[in-house]
Order: C-alpha cells, then structure tokens, then sequence
C-alpha cells in the first residue's frame, strides 16, 4: 500500500510535472498530469531505489521493483498472476531488462505480423515486388485481340481495382476494342494445401474484411465497397467494383436532416443464390446529407477478379467475348501487358499500420513460395519454416512457436514474450530496422495507435504493434523513456475476458516512458531475485 508521504511526494511530483509542461494545451498539460497521479497512486509507484531509501524508515524490503508493481497493478486489474506476459529490455541507454512470465506460452494475436514483416524485409528484400502479367496466345488483328487473354497472378497482397484500371486502360490505347477469346487466371504462383487451419469467428459477419483468405487469385483485398447517401430526392445505394453478379437491394428510407448514424445502426444481408449470385439487402433510416457504407467479401476469389477485370474492361469499351476459365499460362504466350506492385516496404507499412491480415497470410504465401523445396506442397508450410530456420540462425530460441497464418489470427499461435523481445532486439540492428520501425503505428498519432494514450505526453514517442482477439489483448515494439532511451518491449494479456488488458498494457508502456527501470546498485540488486 503507498503511504501518505509517498503519496504526498507523488503529488509534489506532479505538481513539479504540470509546470514543466508550460507549453503544451491547457488539456494535454491537464490529462498528462491526471494520468501521472493514476498512475502513481493506482499503481502503487513510488520513486525508483536510491541509496536514501535504505534507512529504517524505509527498509529496503518494502522497496518494490518496476516488475513488481506492474505485476500487483495487473494482478489487481485481471484477478490472475499468470494472465500478463512481458518483457522490456532497453537498447540504447541505461535501463534494466524486466521480465513478467516471460517464458510462457500465449496468444500474440495481430503483433505475429511483426515476425512475419520483419522476417520478409529481410528473406525477400526492401525492394522486392509482386508482378501481375497479360499475355496472349493469339494475334493483334486491326481492333481485334484475336485469342485467350491469360492474366498471370502474381500473388500480389495489394493488386487493387486502381492498378489494374490503370494496365488494362493499355489496352485501349493499343487500339483494341475486341478480344475473341476467353478470359483465364493463372493462379501457379502458390502451391496451397486443402487442410490449411481456418479461423473459426463467433462474431455475427462472416463477409467481414478482416476474414478475407489469402489466395493466388487475390485483387482489391476481394473486398466490395457499398455506399448509401441520403438526399432530396431519397436514397441512392451504390457499390464499387459494380460487379453484374451482386445485386443491391436498397430499403434504407430518408429522414430529416439530423446527426449522422453511426455504421453499425445499418443491417447488412447478403443472399447468396445457386447461380453464383449475391443479393445485398441494406435496411435503415439515413438523415438527408448522411451517407454510410460498408465493405463486405461476397464472392470467391477467382470469380471476384475475374467479373471485376470484365467490368474495367466493358467501363473502356472492350468487348471481352469468352468465357472465364482457370488454367496454366502456355509458355509460349506473348506478353502484352504489366503491373508492378509497390515495394515490400509499402507493403509492410500497410500491413502494421492497418493489422492488414490478409495481406499478412499472402506474405507468408509468398516467403514460402521464394523459400520452396522440392517435396514441399504448401507454401504456407514452407514460409513458416523458412522463418524459423532464419530465427535458429539468428540464435533465437524458437521452442514452442506456432506461427501458424502469419497474422495472428488464430487461437492456436504461440510465442513467449522473451522469443518476441529477442526478435525486436535483432530488428533494431538489422539493415531494415528503419524500414520495419516506420510501418508500426505511433503512439497517440495514426494506424491503430491513433485512439490510445493521447494527450498524455507521449504522442508520438513509440511506435507499436497492438493485437486483438476474444481474450487476447497484445502489444510488441519500440518506445523511449523520458531519457530517450529507447526500450524493446512486448506485452501479451491472456484473459477470459481480457477487455481490461488494454489499460493494462497501456500503462506498462505510460510507465516505461515516464518512470523507466534505470535503477541504481541497490534496485539491480532486487531486480536481480525479484524479475522473473
């Protein structure tokens, strides 16, 4: 329990604090200083040991360490002593490593990209990129395409309707305004297994994006963005790509000008048919000068792309007379057109910043591909084993490790927050680490950073990777303390429930900036016997 000195020196402290913070808003300087007594006196923090502390009065017993209290503190907010992981292990500066059961197994959840990111920047390369080609195996004949056109997947994470308006758009000015021939997707880039682990959801929306599969045939995140607008003249719905296959049923009905509702006030039914058919039945009431929208995943992977290429091409004119097939691509087709996609690291900023999951399980797809053996039959398997012979060469202890989709998204993966910690520190000094630390969301500032701990002093001061999942609640990158030290640190809540993991994570990294571990002989000392 603290006492009333230290609480009276807590607050002392926070005085001192609030006039320091003279140039910022009235209601940063005001929530920073909130959130440093919180912490203070709901932690139980009292200053870090000092040779002052070991007197009478104050027995050297009765000194906890940083560890120590972020322990009680999650003990207390959990009711578990097994339920918060953690390590912190300072980079470049003074500090103490500490370590909360740091060698149990849990459930990352979505902080497995970092692993599968950080382990693509170096087994692809920063400036490795996907390529989708178009080529043909008939002949130009005045406006003519006479033959199949085959488009060459390349197992692009982010081959997006922008893009591929842009290359087909090639096409038309070529001169063509008429294909005879078929459409066909060749999907060779993976090899896939059938018995690859699905991820079993018990929310209410099995078309949701964060559940889209990786697949060879992937374009636009096979996602179909709809928009309803209310106005004057009623509603009008839309989506886009505006795909000949699903049909939107439009029933939302428009109000008076009010507050615009939030999304979720809005139902969403699809109806799928036996001939391949989607009808999307929205419901609701929309103020006029509202619109919402939502994206949904209707269709599968091969049929998406395929209707959607069909749709840029009859937006341009181009009669497209076939049928959509799925074949290999004849080696002697003739390449008529390319699109490259951006670097890899464009691509592992989208994937951090936004806890992209597909675009997480086509990366691996894609290490396992690059890293292929010959008696190997699924890529993801592959992957997964080309990065955990990278880890074994680095020296880091893979035991236990189940990495699974690359993502996160999954009940099954497993990692120890000292084996994330220990990759963290190899990050910092590989070529990359530059790369890697600009994909991941900074504090108080954008991706999914950008809600948590703001105006608390620390916007912008790290930059970390969250995970969410039922029971599971996770964080793992880089922050710096108030003396610019820079601290690797991984945090993983294994609760049932675990909706107060976040606060508790958002502490250890609050506390870590403003009351760092540095320690002096006597707090080593207790460090030493009391951080497990």
């Amino acid at each position: 329990m603290t006492t009333p000195a230290a609480k009276n020196r807590s607050i002392m402290e926070s005085r001192s604090a609030f006039r320091a913070f003279g140039g910022q808003s009235a209601k940063a300087r005001f929530n920073r200083v909130a959130l440093s007594i919180a912490l203070t006196l709901g932690m139980g923090f009292t200053s870090f040991a000092t040779a002052e502390d070991a007197t009478p009065s104050a027995p050297a017993k009765s000194i906890k360490t940083w560890s120590s209290q972020v322990k009680d503190y999650a003990e207390r907010s959990l009711n578990s002593d097994e339920a918060l992981s953690m390590a912190a292990i300072p980079l470049n500066g003074p500090g103490i490593e500490q370590y909360i059961n740091a060698d149990q197994l849990m459930s990352p959840g979505s902080i497995m990209k970092l692993l599968t990111t950080y382990a693509a920047l170096e087994l692809l390369g920063p400036s490795y990129h996907w390529e989708t080609r178009f080529l043909t195996d008939g002949s130009l004949q005045g406006d003519t395409l006479d033959g199949n056109l085959y488009v060459d997947m390349g197992g692009d994470p982010k081959l997006t309707i922008e893009r591929l308006w842009t290359v087909l758009s090639e096409l038309r000015g070529m001169g063509i305004s008429h294909i005879n021939g078929d459409l066909v997707l060749d999907g060779d880039v993976f090899q896939l297994s059938d018995e690859a682990p699905s991820f079993k959801d018990n929310g209410d929306n099995p078309n949701a994006p964060f559940l889209v599969q990786p697949s060879p045939y992937l374009s636009n995140l096979n996602l179909i963005h709809f928009q309803v607008r209310s106005d004057e003249r009623g509603t009008q719905a839309w989506s886009a790509p505006n795909l000949p296959e699903v049909i939107l049923d439009n029933r939302v009905t428009s109000s008076a000008e009010a507050p615009c509702p939030p999304r979720r006030y809005f139902e969403w039914e699809p109806v799928f048919h036996d001939d391949g058919r989607v009808t999307v039945r929205v419901n609701g009431e929309l103020p006029k000068g509202c619109r919402t929208s939502a994206y949904l995943s209707l269709l599968p992977h091969e049929q998406y792309t395929a209707s959607m290429i069909r749709s840029l091409l009859t937006d341009m004119n181009i009669e497209l007379k076939g049928e959509n097939r799925l074949e290999a691509t004849p080696e002697d087709a003739r390449l008529l057109l390319t699109t490259s996609s951006p670097d890899l690291v464009a691509m592992v900023r989208d994937i951090n910043k936004w806890s992209s999951n597909v675009m997480a399980r086509q990366l691996l797809l894609t290490i396992g591909a690059a890293n292929r053996l010959e008696e190997d039959n699924d890529d993801r398997v592959a992957g997964i084993r080309a990065i955990e012979e990278w880890l074994s060469a680095k020296g880091i202890n893979t035991a236990g490790l189940v990495i699974e989709n690359g993502a996160g998204l999954t009940r099954e993966g497993r990692i120890t927050a000292r084996q994330g910690a220990q990759i963290l520190q190899h990050a910092w000094n590989s070529p990359f680490s530059a790369d890697l630390m600009a994909s991941l969301p900074l504090i108080g500032m954008d991706g999914t950073m950008a809600r948590r701990l703001r105006d608390t002093g620390m916007d912008g001061e790290g930059r970390i990777k969250t995970g969410y999942l039922e029971n599971v609640r996770s964080i793992a990158g880089y922050t710096r303390d108030d003396t610019d030290t820079t601290w690797a640190v991984v945090g993983m809540v294994n609760n049932n429930p675990a909706w107060n993991g976040q606060a508790v994570l958002d502490r250890i990294l609050y506390s870590l900036h403003f009351r760092p571990p540095t320690g002096t002989t006597l707090s080593r000392a207790q460090s030493n016997t009391a951080i497990q």
